[in-house]
Order: structure tokens, then C-alpha cells, then sequence
């Protein structure tokens, strides 16, 4: 070998040896970085030409197992769906209560239960007639609550799925930018290994709001599919979605009435099973509790505020009011309308007639609602003709729950235990979804920057630069002694 050739050798053993480093020190640097593909110096040897060789950099890869990172992607969008899920379930299931807890729905009935029984035992005490008031009238305020944090979250979902569609369209706007500059950088050469991260971060992110699976193109480009085979980019220009969002949602309002909206992909409403191509993530989510689990919830509520409505307006209870007339409960300060059960749980209300806040008068719990004057101060049938009424098991009238026979307190205790359980459904299905994640996640991270490994490469690296190196001296002493010689 000539001295020029191993001159060669060296200058590209110290070449490789430093380009080894920068990307030792960009793994180093960037290990907890979202997003960031662990880098591989790749070598090859050059062509023994002419008693030649070397080592020749081919360039620097990013180390990524694809099926690995899109199993991860769909387990994250599952994560995100059961998370959105069990948020919305654990706040109703909260607003319920627990039984015996205050304020709690249950403990509510209760409390107006147990001031019945009291007011019967003493009628002409104004005392215990006032605490039938006062506890009817937070057995009320709790329906209406109830109702309207129902409508609230309803209202909440609307708006993160304006918020979602926003992301999403902005989300391909960027990767189709992106797709643009890393064909760019590859074609003249260059790294585009940062810009491939950033691509990949954002589909992570993208990957929440709706399951994606990612297909290489030429150039270094991607194409993005949904899981259900929903085209979202091939090529340079993105699905384009459109969700103008309803405002404040009132429980008469159901998808496909007007302001209740859908999405629209490339100008074409994704309603009924079309929505499928979008099933899965966050964006899911959030179109169920908006459309199925809210209303489902409030149905039952309004089912369970009419049983109450109805038991204390039966015409057995209190023979001074007409038959159709509102009993101790209303609905917004008149009879109900059958047809317009949609929302009775905000509406209801204690009736002004026995309210003396309202102009009403105490001694009608005792005398009756339509009476004109008062009765006997110890007359205590009708409050315990409300009492019997609230004990009897009967069949509800609304199609918002099942059609079993049940008592007031029964009632409320399977609205209350309901949403416990769908809460516990949720967060059984988070815990699953979570551990799958967390696998992948785990496995993603094993193939990223590990510092021990990295040390080691550095400690190799640096030995062979100091070989060639050493390489280097020898020649240019050889060199050096030749020119003493001539």
C-alpha cells in the first residue's frame, strides 16, 4: 500500500469517526425529545482500487420499527377514546352521588321522604310543613342540575369536536408540507431526518383524535389512512373536513335537527354508518357522549323526575285539585305535557300553590292543592296518601327506562346506580386500553436512545479516531524522514 492510500485510509476512518460522534451526541441530546427516531451512522467500504479502501459514510438512518409504531398509534387512539369516555361518565356518576351522601339524588328523595313522614306525624306543626317545602324544593334544584350538566357536557363535546376537526385539517395541512421538504432534501441529498420527526410527531398526535396507519410513498413521502380505510392524505392535497359547531345544546336537540350538526369529509356529510370511516379516537368519543350516551342519560332522568311528577299529581293523592292539574311537583309551573318529556328533569319544579315564598300557602300540603281554605289542622291524609304513593311499586310511564315495577326510591337508586355502572364499565375499558398503550410505548422506547449503548459507541469512536490518527502521525513521519533523506 502507498503512503498516499493509507494516507486515504485514515483521513476516512477520522472522517467517519467524527460524523459518528455528531450523531452520537444528537441521540444523547435528543433522548427524551417526542418524536425523535434514535440515529445510525451507515458505513460502507470503499473500492480496493489501486491497493485503496476505506470506509465511505452512506449517511445517517433513523431507527424505527413501523409495525411497532402503528400498533402504538391505534392503541393511542383507543387510550384517547376510552379516556374521553370514562371522563364524561365519571362526572355524571359524580353529579348522582352516593347514596346517604348530601345532595346526592338519592339522599335528596330521602330527605323529602323523611319530612313527609314527619309533617304526618304532626300536621298542624307549620315547622315541619316548611322542611316538606324546603326539602321538595332541593329534590327539584337536584333534577335540574342534574339535567343541566348533562346538556353542559353535551355542549362541551360539540365544541371538542370544532376543536378536533380544526387540529385534524391543520394537522394534514402540516404533513403535506412537510411530504413536500423531506422530497426536497432527499432529492438534493441532504438530511431529512428532522423534518421526518417532526412528521412523525404530528402524526402521533393526529392519531388521537382519529386511528390512522401510515403507507410509504416515493420521495420519502407518507399517505394516511384511518383504520376503517377512510382516506385522509395520498398525494399532495388532504381530505378536507367541514363541523360547524351547534352552540348550546338543550335536550330537545338531537342530531340531524337543525343547529346539531355532522362532519362533512370533501363536502359529503358523514352521517349514520358513513361515520364509521371515522370510528375510533377522540373524535368518536366525543360524537357518542354528544349523540348517544348524554341523551340516553337524560331520558332516564326525565324518566325519573316524571315518575315523581306523576305520583304526586295522581288524583288519589289530593281529590281538592282537577285531575289533570300539576300535583306537589310541576313542570315549569303547569301540568306535564306527555308529549314533551324531553328535558322534565330542568323543569321541574315545587308547586307555587304551597309555597309561601310564591304567594302560596302551607296549610295546602295538608288541606290540598285546590282547596280555597283551610281544613282541620290535624288532618294528615294527604300527606300520607304522598307518602304511600312514593312507596308503591309502580310501572313508569316514560320509554326512557326499563318497564319493571318500582318504588320512588327504587327509581332513583337505578338512575344513580346506572351511571355508577357505566362508569365502571369505562374506566374497566381506560385500564385495558391504557395497559396496551403502555406496551407499546415500552416497546418504542427500546428501541430508542439508550445512554449506556451510546457511551459505548462514543468509547468505540473514539478509539478508532485515535487509531487513525496515530495512523496519520506514522505517515507523516515516514514522509518526513523520506525528505530528510533526499
Amino acid at each position: 500500500m502507498s503512503l498516499s492510500n493509507a494516507l486515504s485510509n485514515a483521513v476516512s476512518g477520522i472522517v467517519a469517526a467524527s460524523r459518528g460522534t455528531e450523531v452520537v451526541a444528537s441521540n444523547l441530546s435528543n433522548a427524551l425529545t417526542p418524536g425523535y427516531a434514535r440515529r445510525e451512522l451507515q458505513l460502507s467500504t470503499r473500492p480496493y482500487i489501486a491497493a485503496g479502501g476505506g470506509v465511505h459514510v452512506d449517511g445517517v438512518t433513523r431507527s424505527v420499527r413501523t409495525s411497532v409504531l402503528a400498533q402504538s398509534r391505534i392503541s393511542s387512539a383507543e387510550t384517547a377514546r376510552a379516556q374521553t369516555l370514562a371522563d364524561f361518565h365519571k362526572q355524571i356518576s359524580d353529579s348522582h352521588g352516593v347514596p346517604g351522601a348530601p345532595g346526592a339524588l338519592a339522599t335528596l328523595l330521602s330527605d323529602f321522604d323523611v319530612a313527609l313522614t314527619a309533617a304526618a306525624a304532626r300536621p298542624e306543626n307549620e315547622t315541619g310543613l316548611s322542611r316538606v317545602v324546603t326539602t321538595a324544593q332541593s329534590l327539584a334544584r337536584g333534577y335540574n342540575s342534574l339535567g343541566t350538566q348533562l346538556q353542559d357536557a353535551r355542549t362541551r363535546a360539540d365544541q371538542a369536536i370544532a376543536s378536533d376537526v380544526r387540529d385534524l385539517n391543520e394537522d394534514l395541512a402540516r404533513i403535506v408540507e412537510l411530504n413536500r421538504q423531506i422530497t426536497v432534501q432527499l432529492a438534493t441529498g441532504d438530511d431529512a431526518n428532522a423534518l421526518m420527526d417532526s412528521r412523525q410527531q404530528i402524526v402521533d398526535r393526529l392519531s388521537q383524535i382519529v386511528p390512522v396507519q401510515e403507507m410509504p410513498r416515493d420521495g420519502g413521502r407518507i399517505a394516511l389512512f384511518t383504520t376503517s380505510g377512510g382516506v385522509l392524505l395520498d398525494g399532495f392535497k388532504p381530505a378536507k373536513f367541514d363541523f360547524t359547531p351547534s352552540g348550546k345544546l338543550g335536550p330537545g336537540m338531537s342530531v340531524g335537527m337543525p343547529p346539531v350538526g355532522v362532519v362533512s369529509m370533501n363536502g359529503v356529510e358523514l352521517a349514520g354508518g358513513k361515520m364509521g370511516i371515522l370510528s375510533g379516537g377522540r373524535l368518536d368519543a366525543n360524537f357518542r357522549i354528544r349523540d348517544v350516551e348524554a341523551p340516553a342519560a337524560q331520558a332516564r332522568l326525565d324518566a325519573a323526575a316524571r315518575d315523581l311528577y306523576e305520583r304526586c299529581a295522581d288524583p288519589s293523592v289530593d281529590a281538592t285539585k282537577h285531575a289533570t292539574a300539576a300535583g306537589l311537583f310541576t313542570d315549569g309551573g303547569g301540568a306535564l305535557d306527555p308529549a314533551n318529556e324531553a328535558g322534565l328533569a330542568q323543569r321541574l319544579s315545587f308547586n307555587a300553590l304551597a309555597d309561601p315564598a310564591k304567594g302560596g300557602a302551607l296549610w295546602r300540603l295538608r288541606d290540598g292543592l285546590g282547596a280555597t281554605t283551610s281544613g282541620p289542622a290535624g288532618n294528615s291524609a294527604l300527606l300520607d296518601n304522598l307518602r304511600n304513593i312514593l312507596a308503591d311499586a309502580r310501572l313508569p310511564s316514560s320509554a326512557g327506562i326499563s318497564g319493571i315495577e318500582r318504588s320512588a326510591a327504587v327509581m332513583v337508586a337505578d338512575v344513580t346506580s346506572t351511571a355508577a355502572i357505566q362508569r365502571v364499565d369505562a374506566e374497566s375499558l381506560l385500564s385495558g386500553a391504557s395497559a396496551q398503550s403502555n406496551t407499546y410505548e415500552t416497546m418504542l422506547r427500546q428501541d430508542g436512545v439508550d445512554s449506556d449503548r451510546e457511551m459505548e459507541s462514543l468509547l468505540a469512536l473514539e478509539r478508532a479516531y485515535a487509531a487513525n490518527a496515530k495512523l496519520l502521525q506514522t505517515v507523516d513521519d515516514m514522509i518526513q524522514t523520506i525528505l530528510r533523506l533526499t
